[in-house]
Parts: structure tokens; sequence; C-alpha cells
């Protein structure tokens, strides 16, 4: 899987990109990890990429023909020197619906929540491109011209999309066969079976006097598997209980005793 990522500050995803699992999978050609600075098709010699906002208003505005042209390049393969400038795309190059472009993820408070089944759904694609913002915001018209997909990583405002970036980026890479050493792992975790996870315990048996529920010891996969269930969907119903269905989480109406309807009805026939 192919991931671009463009942003002002480049040198922030040193560290997430090179470490760790995400290091690793890049190293052996699993992951192709491409991290573009913005500035670099800027046309003044200030590299500015922002401009005051149209009618006024605190804060600086991402200017829309930089993004443009950086997202041409990028999409495409193309040099910095090939694109830089332009006020149009290359020709038979295209930033319209229905263009070249891969998907397209924005990162905006205003977009789309990131979900596992979403993480999922993006990790089936080869490649993406991430933009991240700063700032006041992005002109209007990069989200209408470039981006496929706005993304939000929660209900809170960050000082730019590099953080959510790295979080779409792991959500999404450790879903890709192979990065995660134990292929079986990501499907047990919280969220994929729309629940939180169960509770996990290992060596030593005894930590300051608190032990471990001997079903684990036992040695019954099945009882495992049941408690595991079990206390998923209770740490859910506690925690979260918006991510279960009515019926999850509901006590059923036991039958009456005389076997007929409940509402007091009789079976017909």
């Amino acid at each position: 899987m192919r991931i671009d990522v463009l942003s002002i500050f480049p040198d922030w995803f040193v560290g997430p990109f090179t470490t760790s699992i995400l290091g690793k999978a890049a190293a052996d050609g699993r992951l192709d990890l491409r991290v573009h600075d913005l500035r670099a098709w800027a046309t003044d010699r200030h590299r500015t990429v922002d401009d005051a906002p149209y009618g006024g208003g605190a804060g600086m505005v991402m200017r829309a023909d930089v993004w443009l042209t950086a997202c041409d390049a990028v999409w495409n393969d193309l040099p910095v020197t090939a694109t830089a400038g332009r006020s149009e795309p290359p020709a038979g190059v295209a930033y319209v619906a229905g263009g070249t472009r891969p998907r397209t993820l924005l990162l905006t408070p205003r977009g789309r929540p990131l979900t596992q089944a979403f993480a999922a759904e993006l990790a089936a694609e080869d490649r993406l491109v991430l933009l991240c913002g700063r700032y006041e915001g992005i002109d209007e018209r990069v989200h209408e011209l470039a981006a496929t997909d706005e993304v939000s990583i929660g209900d809170y405002v960050l000082f730019g999309g590099e953080v959510a970036a790295a979080v779409v980026v792991e959500a999404v890479t450790r879903l890709v066969p192979g990065v995660v050493g134990n292929d079986a792992s990501p499907e047990d975790e919280s969220f994929a079976s729309g629940m939180l996870e169960y509770p996990h315990y290992t060596r030593p048996p005894d930590v300051r006097g608190h032990g471990v529920p001997e079903v684990l010891t036992s040695g019954d996969h099945g009882a495992v598997e049941r408690w595991r269930r079990e206390q998923a969907l209770a740490r859910t119903r506690q925690q979260r209980p918006d991510l279960l269905p009515p019926a999850a989480d509901e006590p059923r109406e036991p039958p009456p005793p005389d076997g007929g309807h409940p509402r007091g009805g009789r079976r017909a026939g």
C-alpha cells in the first residue's frame, strides 16, 4: 500500500513513520510511506502557503492554488519543477471529479468520523493521499477539487492535521495483510467486533494481591472464549453502551406462564 502525506511540517513524521511496526513495514516493502513538503509548491521566495481570508476575520487561510498544484504533482508522480507556479494542471492531468486522483483524505473536524469500519474500507485501497491543514483552515476549493473524503478523528480541534494523519495511517496500515505479525490480532481488538475488547492478563500470576481469573488458566478453550465474550459485552455496556444495538442491551420479556402471547392474546390454531 502507498500513502502520501502533504504537510508544511514534513519532519514531524520522521519519528512516527520510521519506528516500530510502521518503520518495519516500510523497510520490508509492505508500505510505501511518502511525506511531501507543501511549501515546495509555493511560488514566492518566502514559500507562502496562506493568506488573509476574504470577508475578514481572525486567522489565515491556506491557499487553494498551492494545494492544487501540489496535489497534481503528488497524484501523478510529477517533479516539483513540472507543476510549481502553474495556475492549471499540466496536460493530461485532472483534479476534477473523475480525474486521475487517488483517494485523497483531507483531515478536518467537519469530516466523517474515523471508525474501525472506515479504516477497513480505506485499507482496501491501493493508495491514499492525506492532506494536513494548518492555521484557520483550508480554502474551500481544496475541499471541492482535491479531497475525495473529509476525515475527522474526533470532536476537538488540533493545531493541524499532522497528528490526525498519523492516527489514520496507523489505523489503516495495521489492517494491511502482513503488517501486524499475527494477522488474527486486528480481528480480536476493540471495535472490530462492534464491542470493546476483553481484559488481558499475563505473568506473573499475582501482582500486589491481584490474581488472574481462574478460567484463563483452566485450559478449557471454550470456557475462555465464553468468558471473553461476556467480559467484552459487560465492558461495552458499562463504558460505551452507544456501541451496542438495542437488542444486545435490553432484557428480554419472559414468556407468560400459560405459554400464550405475552400481551394477553392467545395463539391461533
